[in-house]
């Protein structure tokens, strides 16, 4: 039998409602939808499908697909999430960069795409795009999903991707801004800069302090905790003095952090000294 026979023919008809050109699936989403490896092979050789790697493959693009859309980290990073079903998103600096803080993204080169969460795929993050994935733990936050949200973007700047007009119109699951300033000062100091971030706080003012004080009584890590309030303090955008911080544990004893840093006075860990309060760092 033909695999355009019969239930052949219905599964690759499944197939193509489901999958938008462009995107992909894994063997093991072919298996869950009952698609043998046997078809795979004969969905290959028609042309209809295109091997990536060892059980990963992608429906061919139409004609005239721009590069961005070829290469870049967007459509499979949506294929893992909303196609195949794994639950991590994107956050920290990323995230950031996402929700318009454009020079705290570096796409091109080797830029860095922050994937949270126990459920990465590995081929994801050993996928060759335009931006390197980069797998982090859930450990901040456990399993807690407060200030993931599915968050609306342009698949592609380019005029001519035809995805943009597709009926597959999917969001990036990724971090608030709230969240992912949090994920962001868990990379201090190996990661991260303390002048990154403090750039980052400085255009921070619109966060809902409701959501901030939410995520920092769960928030696991007493030195994300005091960096976050040594920058707000900094910073004293209007949504600081609405923190509720009688909610929030900052631990107890004092933390070293900053090689050659100092002891920020109200909050107990060393900093550079420009991101003490003005009066302790013009003192002895």
């Amino acid at each position: 039998m033909s695999i355009m026979d019969g239930q052949g023919a219905s599964k690759l008809k499944q197939l193509l409602q489901t999958i938008p050109p462009g995107f992909l699936v894994d063997m093991a989403w072919m298996t869950r939808h009952a698609i043998s490896r046997q078809s795979v092979s004969g969905y290959v050789k028609q042309g209809w499908l295109e091997r990536l790697r060892q059980g990963l493959y992608r429906r061919p693009f139409t004609t005239g697909a721009s590069r961005e859309a070829a290469t870049g980290w967007k459509i499979p990073l949506l294929s893992a999430q909303w196609i195949m079903g794994h639950g991590f998103h994107v956050g920290g600096t990323s995230a950031l960069g996402l929700h318009g803080h454009s020079h705290y993204l570096q796409l091109g080169g080797d830029a860095a795409i922050y994937l949270y969460g126990s459920d990465i795929p590995t081929w994801l993050v050993e996928l060759q795009t335009d931006a390197r994935f980069v797998r982090r733990s859930d450990a901040l936050f456990g399993e807690q999903p407060t200030g993931v949200e599915d968050s609306e973007f342009s698949l592609s700047d380019g005029p001519d991707v035809e995805l943009t007009l597709s009926p597959w119109r999917w969001p990036i699951r990724m971090s608030s801004a709230e969240r992912a300033i949090l994920e962001a000062l868990d990379e201090l100091p190996k990661n991260e800069s303390f002048h990154t971030l403090d750039m980052a706080f400085e255009s921070l003012v619109n966060l809902r302090p409701k959501l901030l004080t939410m995520l920092l009584a769960q928030c696991q890590s007493v030195k994300v905790k005091r960096l976050f309030f040594v920058y707000a303090d900094k910073h004293a955008h209007a949504w600081r003095k609405h923190i509720d911080m009688s909610l929030i544990d900052m631990g107890r004893g004092d933390r070293a952090l900053a090689a050659l840093g100092r002891l920020h006075p109200t909050y107990r860990i060393t900093v550079p000294a420009d991101l003490l309060p003005q009066e302790a760092a013009h003192g002895a």
